[in-house]
């Protein structure tokens, strides 16, 4: 492609993906602003969804409340979805691996240039998996006076990277390092296994980073709208080039030519695209701010809840605990917890499909029921989650899973897909970007192969 080409590039979606992919567009070789016309559409206008109304509202404030990365008001909607109610790990050991190593590079290469660990949390830290054993809450009794090893093997809950976890059995019995010392591990922990060091695993504040990546982006010409729901891509008369978007705001139906469309709309992507099998799932998490700064970890937890601790949220309920009373028996759940370098912790528990997704992240409903489940489990195995700690935010999201796929789809000329990335989504977010600008401008992928991730292999 010739430098001069005129190009309207449409990105669909004000998530990480999307975010990225306008920031690597703008630093493409072959970018001109005088050329090449890029406009991001965001579907809601408020990023406050998924969140209870006395949730913290602007986390930059927590490191440092005069901060110049304050939210945009003009920005109101990115990162409103699974983007800004993430974890943040990074992990060389996460999957998929042909795009991994170079979105972790990215990751780290963001951060040095533009002052990522103060702007957005980057730092790097540990990862280990965590088998414990919860106290009760204050005003609970048990009946029992240990668990049972066939209960200790029960897990109905799984957490959401389940699949680097390694069998209950097979954790060593050792104890946790010393600067793990927010977890009660004279009365909690069972056993402990590390599996990152900072050598290979890292984090950000998911919200944060997305925010400024949208920055960035609009900084080099990038054009944000956001309250841009897309409810139709055009294309041209024989169905093999794209010709458009068309999306609406204000009640106002707006059409805007597009030479090349990216679809980036997270668990909203196969409304557009419904070949591409993008499906959702809710996930619940809260943001704990603790009494002092802890330690660097990522803890993927196997907490045994005693009889007689508040019974779980069934995975199909819907509402109000009342009915559900204490455990009868055991049972084992796996919350997993990061600590942040701003003085919290964020905590995320299990899936559900109780609520199919709603028409855009604005609308996400949040069943605090389930955030109360994540807070009495973390709080069973560390005083600073909580009897010394404080919850800021209780929040719910739709996690994108799927894929990741990224790429061109089908044979339209012009129309590329990048979403379904699973709970890896921040991690693969940068390396994502980068492909994405190389098949806009260059026509291929040439960072890395997409291998599993291009979409012909599920069209």
């Amino acid at each position: 492609m010739s430098e001069g080409s005129q190009k309207d590039i449409t990105i669909i979606g004000g998530g990480i993906i999307g975010c990225s992919a306008a920031y690597y567009l703008t630093r493409h070789p072959s970018y001109s602003p005088e050329t090449h016309r890029v406009t991001l559409l965001e579907a809601s206008t408020s990023s406050s969804g998924g969140r209870t109304k006395d949730s913290i509202s602007d986390p930059a404030t927590l490191a440092d409340p005069n901060t110049k990365w304050k939210r945009n008001p003009a920005h109101d909607g990115i990162a409103g979805g699974a983007s800004g109610k993430a974890g943040g790990l990074l992990a060389l050991w996460a999957f998929p691996s042909n795009i991994v190593p170079l979105s972790f590079g990215l990751h780290e290469e963001l951060a040095k240039e533009h002052d990522g660990e103060r702007r957005w949390g980057y730092r790097r830290c540990y990862a280990s998996q965590v088998e414990c054993r919860a106290r009760l809450p204050p005003g609970f009794s048990s009946d029992e006076s240990k668990i049972t090893a066939a209960d200790a093997e029960t897990a109905p809950s799984k957490g959401l990277h389940k699949d680097h976890k390694t069998a209950i059995k097979a954790l060593k019995k050792i104890g946790a390092p010393e600067d793990l010392d927010w977890l009660d591990t004279e009365q909690a922990l069972v056993a402990y296994e590390g599996m990152g060091t900072p050598n290979n695993t890292a984090q950000v504040h998911p919200e944060l980073f997305t925010r400024s990546m949208a920055q960035l982006a609009e900084e080099k010409g990038v054009k944000i709208v956001t309250g841009a729901r897309v409810t139709a891509i055009n294309y041209s008369k024989g169905g093999d080039s794209v010709e458009s978007v068309t999306y609406e705001k204000e009640g106002n139906c707006e059409t805007l030519p597009t030479t090349d469309c990216v679809v980036a709309a997270g668990p909203w992507t196969s409304r557009l695209l419904p070949n591409v099998p993008v499906t959702a799932s809710r996930a619940h998490s809260v943001v704990i701010q603790t009494p002092t700064p802890v330690s660097a970890y990522a803890l993927f937890t196997s907490i045994a809840l005693p009889s007689g601790f508040p019974t779980p949220t069934p995975e199909k309920a819907r509402g109000s605990k009342a009915a559900q009373g204490p455990l009868k028996r055991s049972q084992v759940v796996e919350p997993e917890i990061y600590a942040r370098p701003d003085g919290t912790a964020y905590a995320c528990g299990p899936t559900d499909q109780t609520v199919k997704l709603p028409l855009t992240n604005a609308e996400v409903e949040v069943d605090e029921a389930r955030c109360d489940d994540i807070i009495s489990q973390v709080g069973g195995i560390s005083d600073e989650l909580g009897r010394d700690g404080k919850v800021l935010a209780k929040q719910a999201c739709y996690l994108p899973q799927g894929g990741p796929w990224i790429g061109p789809v089908g044979n339209t000329r012009g129309l590329t897909v990048a979403a379904g990335h699973t709970c890896w989504g921040i991690q693969n977010a940068p390396g994502t970007g980068k492909l994405l600008s190389e098949i806009v401008f260059d026509g291929a992928a040439k960072s890395a192969r997409l291998g599993g991730c291009d979409p012909s292999r599920a069209l």
